[in-house]
């Protein structure tokens, strides 16, 4: 059963206002699908060692300590969303973040949970 809204109960003025202001239904789709790259926590794990330092697949299997090929597979998804980019060094292959709209997406994630108290154990010495 739907509940109905008296009309004397919507303030039209503010609800027009910020319908002015809202994007196109799409933009919110692209939005949640780049949002929810941030869902899996070894991706951020792997975006957040490389607002550290550029690094390769190799260094980045024996950071986080999973395999070469799981590596691959998540800077792939990664690179699709431009959230990561790539330069080739001959054979090698280096991975940074795509810009600092990515470093600020995971620096304002990790103030919040340490304002929040999540995680605050590991707050110092970490950026």
């Amino acid at each position: 059963m739907e509940e109905r809204i008296e009309r004397e109960q919507v303030n039209r003025e503010i609800v027009e206002q910020v319908r002015g202001q809202l994007y196109p239904e799409e933009q919110y789709q692209d939005l949640a699908a780049l949002l929810k790259l941030f869902g899996d926590g070894t991706r951020v794990q792997i975006m957040h060692a490389l607002e550290q330092s550029e690094l390769c697949v190799n260094d980045l299997a024996e950071l986080l300590g999973v395999t070469k090929s799981a590596i691959s597979h998540q800077l792939s998804q990664l690179r699709l969303a431009r959230l990561v980019r790539c330069r080739r060094d001959g054979q090698q292959v280096f991975y940074s973040l795509a810009d600092d709209h990515v470093k600020l997406i995971l620096d304002m994630g990790f103030d919040h949970l340490f304002e929040l108290g999540e995680g605050s154990e590991n707050e110092e010495g970490h950026n």
